[in-house]
């Protein structure tokens, strides 16, 4: 049977996941609250605390779907996935382009191309669909900018140049980025693009929603037999999957962006779903 791709989210902090012959059940408080197919799951993400059986993990190996392990807050703990295939001649490919500059800046400038592409496109429908309701002519002059830089990235023949360039396109983006919030304002004021921690409830969004679609990009990127941690834009870090965050930058405004927006502007969520924290630095003073 041909898999659906599709993703079970686990959100309930008390939930507990095991297996009974082919189904995964979600039990919570002991009591069985749902109960799932896993021929039919590519992924399934856990936002609890009381975990999963191990015949689950072991199932899930098997069958090669990706568990992944998040906080209730959103931030990703740990991700276990059946061992990589062995499609020992294409990864060894994707190491040898790895190593070659002029090679390499042809994956990362397309990755790049498509994201500015994309964020482009997303100003460009805000201006034809919500006219009214936003400053059409701020809008239109960062879209025209962002065809500018468009040009210059698809003659950049420089990795530095090529970030510099996606730096400067990301900049003119976010920064019409609070005309696409059309509802919910006061509680979703969003005043440029910060992490680490993000410091409002839009980037608090933007962060977790990039964080699934890294996730499952991961995911699969191994399932084709692809290693998630080379990557051509993202340099190698240990436990950095730099392939995976390369891949996601075209994805961004499209997938992610247009979904937190859609949540916000058709309040499917709200500020009451946020909890802020003072953050210790450890600092004196």
């Amino acid at each position: 049977m041909k898999k659906l791709l599709n993703t079970l989210y686990v959100t309930s902090e008390s939930s507990y996941l095991s297996l009974d012959g082919e189904n995964i059940v979600i039990l919570d408080q002991n009591a069985e609250v749902g109960r799932i197919p896993l021929h039919n799951l590519e992924a399934i993400v856990s936002f609890g605390y009381r975990g999963v059986s191990p015949a689950l993990m072991g199932g899930c190996a098997e069958r090669n779907i990706s568990l992944s392990f998040m906080t209730p807050q959103g931030k990703f703990l740990a991700r276990i996935s059946g061992g990589v295939k062995d499609n020992v001649t294409l990864r060894k490919k994707q190491y040898a382009v790895s190593q070659l500059p002029g090679e390499s800046l042809k994956v990362a400038r397309n990755c790049i191309l498509g994201k500015v592409y994309n964020a482009r496109w997303v100003l460009e429908r805000a201006v034809r669909d919500h006219s009214k309701q936003i400053d059409a002519v701020k809008m239109k002059h960062a879209a025209d900018k962002m065809q500018k830089s468009l040009t210059l990235i698809q003659k950049c023949d420089n990795i530095n140049q090529l970030r510099g360039y996606e730096g400067e396109a990301a900049r003119t983006y976010f920064g019409v980025f609070e005309q696409l919030v059309l509802q919910q304002k006061k509680d979703f004021i969003f005043q440029g693009r910060n992490k680490r921690p993000p410091l409002d409830n839009t980037n608090a969004l933007l962060s977790f929603v990039y964080t699934l679609l890294t996730g499952m990009t991961a995911s699969a990127l191994e399932t084709v037999g692809l290693d998630p941690y080379v990557g051509f834009i993202h340099t190698d870090r240990p436990g950095r999957i730099s392939l995976a965050l390369d891949l996601i930058e075209e994805l961004r405004p499209v997938l992610a962006d247009r979904f937190v927006l859609t949540l916000i502007n058709k309040k499917i969520v709200n500020g009451k779903g946020f909890t802020k924290k003072r953050r210790w630095c450890g600092c004196d003073g």
